[in-house]
């Protein structure tokens, strides 16, 4: 044991040491830049938008994201004819309660909306890994966003994309439902849309939380309903507060539409008596 202990320690002596044997030390009298971060809200997203990318894309989202999606939730459509009325770009604005959320609501979107839709996704959950910035990228043409606080270059950006042509998909929320019931909406989407002067299209899913609730091990199919809504367009003037507040009540009676019927709805939200979307106070 004594000469295997006098081994290692000769061998330790040997080793080299410093430079270029080991990454040199950064003097401590200059200041050091900071690392250039290529994730998170920092991840480029150009070239999910080239042709190579945007035809996988089509082919993935055609071919395997629709027939699963309609496999799992068998989606019940109610206002299909509101898209008529669409002129695109549009943002499409929808609440969330599951992964489903997003490939079912691309699933039923005509083809020349569906092949040009980016996502907004959350920076740090979606883009905090390579592979899956990578991946979401290409599989939906996701973008990141801040989810927690306000980021002006993300949201220039994205209303940039608006500018050019792309639909938006976004879930004002920020992220997905912990009980099925709505959270409180975030003012993007109203920021966005009077910012660019695009319409927005009130969305709302319903039964995607039964099929997989946040923290859920894996799917299982269960029946849901999709429900779009009248475009919204901001008023010339209207504060971003204002129109969030309008999307919001269209939203509200499109779950009281899924709960009830078309008329029931209408009527509450005429006389102004939204229902209960965001679950008992307890």
């Amino acid at each position: 044991m004594s000469s295997v202990g006098a081994l290692v320690r000769r061998a330790r002596r040997l080793r080299p040491e410093g430079f270029p044997w080991r990454a040199p030390t950064w003097p401590t009298s200059l200041e050091r830049a900071a690392p250039e971060r290529h994730l998170g809200v920092d991840y480029d997203t150009r070239w999910t938008r080239r042709y190579p990318a945007r035809l996988a894309r089509a082919v993935i989202l055609d071919n395997v994201t629709r027939p699963l999606a309609h496999l799992v939730a068998s989606p019940e459509v109610r206002g299909e004819e509101m898209l008529a009325l669409v002129e695109a770009p549009a943002i499409y604005v929808a609440n969330h309660a599951s992964h489903v959320d997003t490939g079912l609501l691309l699933s039923l979107l005509p083809p020349q909306v569906r092949h040009k839709t980016v996502v907004a996704a959350a920076a740090d959950h979606f883009f905090d890994r390579r592979w899956k910035a990578h991946m979401w990228s290409l599989v939906l043409a996701a973008i990141p966003i801040e989810r927690h606080r306000v980021n002006r270059r993300s949201a220039e950006d994205t209303a940039a994309l608006l500018r050019q042509g792309w639909n938006l998909i976004i879930y004002p929320e920020g992220g997905r439902s912990h009980d099925g019931w709505f959270q409180a909406m975030r003012g993007g989407a109203a920021y966005l849309a009077t910012r660019t002067g695009r319409p927005v299209v009130p969305v709302h899913i319903e039964g995607t939380y039964r099929i997989w609730p946040r923290g859920g091990k894996h799917p299982r199919r269960s029946p849901t309903r999709v429900t779009f809504g009248t475009p919204i367009v901001a008023a010339e003037g209207e504060p971003a507060r204002r129109l969030e507040a309008r999307i919001d009540g269209v939203l509200a009676t499109l779950a009281d539409e899924a709960r009830t019927d078309w008329w029931t709805a209408r009527r509450g939200a005429a006389a102004g008596t939204y229902p209960e979307t965001r679950g008992p106070a307890g």
